[in-house]
């Protein structure tokens, strides 16, 4: 079986969920949507790969909002059809925060700034917490989304939906495959910690991360083989 990780920054990575793929034995190829020198000037083509040659779509997180069509929209909307097509014809996808709300948006969901942005451990109330554990599970978010038309939510809490399925697809709006490295990548983004000092405690962030390593690890193997086993199957 073959996945296809779509990173839409330099600074994001499989991770967890990668790692969870290839220990059951999936083929994880990456495509990088926004070279690490376009950071600054994102909005630029991009021509995405074939989708019908991947038996999985696992859509990362990215720094900019999910529905900045004047900024990122040139690869934004082609994107936002690109996985319409694939679900239209029964392909699966796992979106993760920013994935998550592209996907939402492809498939007639909205997506718009949060009266509560979530940047921390935080945990949730999960319908189904064989698929879902109830966290904690690391948030960066200062957008929610609306599922779209016929999705089932799946998990939620006093901020956010924090899950939906649409058929053989999923959309979490927490960060499964978050390590500490991964963490402190984004931190190095210091116009990030800058422009939300209310929200991130770098020390506190990274802390927290080290106590969940092995518990985060654990959460995010059981997202996988719950997706796997209970959603990816069916039609």
């Amino acid at each position: 079986m073959r996945a296809l990780c779509v990173l839409h920054d330099a600074r994001s990575s499989t991770g967890l969920i990668g790692d969870a793929l290839s220990d059951r034995g999936w083929q994880v190829d990456e495509f990088l949507v926004v070279p690490a020198d376009q950071h600054d000037s994102p909005n630029i083509e991009v021509s995405f790969p074939d989708s019908s040659i991947y038996d999985l779509l696992v859509m990362l997180g990215a720094p900019w909002a999910a529905y900045d069509d004047a900024g990122i929209g040139r690869w934004l909307t082609p994107e936002r059809r690109w996985l319409s097509r694939a679900v239209a014809v029964g392909g699966a996808v796992l979106g993760i925060c920013f994935g998550a709300q592209v996907l939402a948006r492809a498939l007639g969901g909205s997506v718009a700034r949060s009266a509560n942005p979530e940047v921390g451990w935080v945990r949730i109330d999960s319908d189904v917490p064989a698929l879902i554990p109830a966290g904690p599970w690391f948030q960066w978010h200062y957008d929610s989304f609306t599922p779209p038309p016929g999705a089932i939510e799946l998990a939620r809490n006093a901020a956010a939906v924090q899950a939906f399925r649409v058929g053989r697809s999923l959309g979490v709006q927490f960060h499964p495959e978050v390590t500490t490295a991964g963490i402190r990548r984004w931190l190095d983004n210091a116009a990030t910690t800058r422009a939300h000092p209310d929200v991130v405690d770098p020390v506190e962030l990274l802390a927290e991360a080290d106590r969940q390593a092995v518990a985060a690890r654990g959460r995010a193997d059981t997202l996988v083989a719950g997706y796997l086993d209970r959603i990816f199957p069916s039609g």
